[in-house]
């Protein structure tokens, strides 16, 4: 069987049949889902079960002021036990909010910032192994203090943020060596030095489509809106 392939390269095609679904857990952020899913036609056909997380998506936001000086903010993730400097970030978990929007509202609650110039950085998926999370991260520039100071959400995870404002040189620096390693801070920062040698002239629209995030929505693999949590 050939195994090379000819088209395009770039993510597509329609999702395989699934024969059952079973929920397995369904909580305030995301669900977990058992599917049956049908790979192949005909005599090579299978059936394989597989573990899905059904995440509600995020955004994240690589701000950057005058001097190209990255904001990275300290949050603890229990699932890991660690302390990590991250990009503000958060759930896409406000109904018909816009991903843009919620950026916006994410870099002022987690930082106290507000920025003037948007553009999208990168997409990505987190884990698509097993989870549908998709997460778009956002440059941001012309940064300016929200007036009032940041405000607190009552996330306990975000009681406490202290900020580090890092060189995008120094930046590049720790994500290659292994110094931080949360997802949405090693692509963003990646993105953000190699899109500064094109003085940002490549980057998308804040407002662009995001055709992978209406493709899991289309499909029913993004979880339902609930009551707001933390990214």
């Amino acid at each position: 069987m050939d195994e090379e392939w000819n088209g395009p390269v770039a993510d597509g095609g329609d999702p395989l049949p699934v024969d059952r679904r079973d929920v397995r857990f369904s909580g305030r952020v995301w669900s977990v889902v058992t599917d049956d899913v049908r790979f192949g036609a005909g005599p090579g056909e299978r059936v394989a079960r597989r573990d899905v997380q059904v995440h509600p998506g995020a955004v994240a936001v690589i701000a950057i002021d005058d001097v190209d000086r990255v904001l990275l903010i300290r949050q603890y993730r229990h699932p890991v036990g660690r302390y990590l400097f991250e990009p503000p970030a958060g759930l896409l978990d406000v109904a018909g909010e816009p991903p843009w929007t919620t950026a916006q509202r994410e870099l002022a609650e987690e930082a106290g910032i507000a920025a003037a110039e948007w553009s999208v950085l990168v997409d990505q998926y987190m884990s698509p192994g097993g989870s549908s999370e998709a997460v778009r991260v956002y440059l941001a520039r012309g940064l300016a203090p929200v007036p009032g100071g940041r405000p607190h959400t009552g996330e306990a995870e975000e009681a406490y943020l202290p900020r580090a404002w890092v060189d995008l040189d120094d930046a590049l620096h720790l994500v290659l060596t292994g110094a931080i390693g949360s997802p949405t801070a090693v692509s963003g920062i990646l993105a953000a030095w190699s899109a500064r040698a094109s003085d940002w002239a490549d980057l998308r629209s804040a407002d662009a489509p995001w055709p992978a995030r209406d493709a899991l929505l289309a499909t029913g693999r993004v979880h339902a809106v609930g009551e707001r949590g933390s990214a």
